[in-house]
């Protein structure tokens, strides 16, 4: 009896087992398209052109950091743009009115999507606020070696 017991027993936790292991596929199934827009993906990119409507150089909105709402043909969008001290080392001012043109692409958060630029170029200035990896710059990124030198006694 508990030899039948226990091969029951063993059957019925491999059949769980295995059902666990189907739902795990499914779900891999579904991450591909989601997981490709939480990883920054130069094929992806995609220029945008617009106005300045609004900069917040320390926004609340998710991802945390500075954001930029642009008047585009298609509508306004907010853009992430990281740290601001990267465009302020840069002497890049956004102010309303200003024409913009953003390189970058959608990221997925959660259940929704935000543009991550990676170059905002305002007239002929150009500032990389991410790498071709997606990687946010620091304002030390934009320093001369002689101001990183300069800086090197300083802490």
């Amino acid at each position: 009896m508990n030899a039948t017991i226990r091969s029951k027993t063993a059957i019925l936790a491999f059949a769980i087992a295995l059902g666990f292991c189907a739902l795990a596929n499914a779900q891999e199934a579904k991450q591909p398209g989601t997981q490709q827009l939480r990883s920054y993906s130069l094929a992806r990119e995609s220029s945008v052109i617009g106005t300045v409507v609004k900069f917040d150089s320390a926004s609340n909105t998710l991802p945390i950091g500075a954001h930029v709402i642009i008047k585009t043909s298609a509508g306004q969008m907010d853009v992430h743009l990281g740290n601001a001290k990267v465009l302020k080392a840069a002497s890049l001012e956004l102010n309303p009115g200003d024409s913009v043109r953003i390189v970058g692409e959608p990221i997925a958060l959660g259940d929704s999507t935000y543009f991550a630029a990676r170059i905002v170029q305002k007239g002929t200035q150009a500032v990389a606020v991410r790498s071709t990896t997606g990687f946010l710059t620091t304002p030390a990124s934009l320093m001369t070696p002689t101001q990183k030198e300069a800086l090197r006694g300083v802490r």
